[in-house]
Formats: structure tokens, sequence, C-alpha cells
């Protein structure tokens, strides 16, 4: 445990910044599945827009610093690629 006080604030940031960051990444994975599971459906129209809002989340994420601006563009290239499938 960290003796100083400006360690043991440190230590209530991280801890409050990993919290948001998972609570983002939970919401970027479970809009993923919602494009994925539109596309196992059948269903053009709701994966398109699911694609949509999916791709704009984890656009804004990467611009918060939750995930590499790479690690983001491969996750939107591979659900693009899936709902093109559809066509």
């Amino acid at each position: 445990m960290a003796n100083i006080k400006s360690a043991k604030k440190r230590i209530k940031v991280i801890e409050t910044k990993t919290l948001q960051n998972k609570m983002i990444k939970s919401k970027a994975k479970t809009l993923s599945k919602k494009v994925l599971a539109a596309v196992a459906a059948g269903d053009k129209a709701l994966a398109a827009a699911n694609f949509k809002e999916a791709a704009a989340y984890l656009d804004k994420s990467a611009a918060k610093g939750v995930y590499h601006k790479n690690t983001v563009a491969r996750k939107i290239s591979n659900l693009q690629k899936a709902v093109n499938s559809l066509n």
C-alpha cells in the first residue's frame, strides 16, 4: 500500500478510470454482438443500423484513449465485412 498522499490519490484515480474503461469496453462489445446477431439473422436493415451505431461508439472510444486507433479500425473493418456479406 502506498504511503505518500499523491500515490494514494493516483490509486483512487486509476481505479475510477479502470471502471470507466471497463464500462466503455463492455458497451462496445454489446454493440458489436448486436451487429453480428443481425447478420446471423440475415436482417440487412437492422445490421446496417447497428453497424452505424457500433462504429460511431468505437470511434469515440478510440478518441478517449480506451482502445488504440488501429484496434478500432480492425474491429470496424471486421464488422463492415460481416454486414457486406449480406449483400
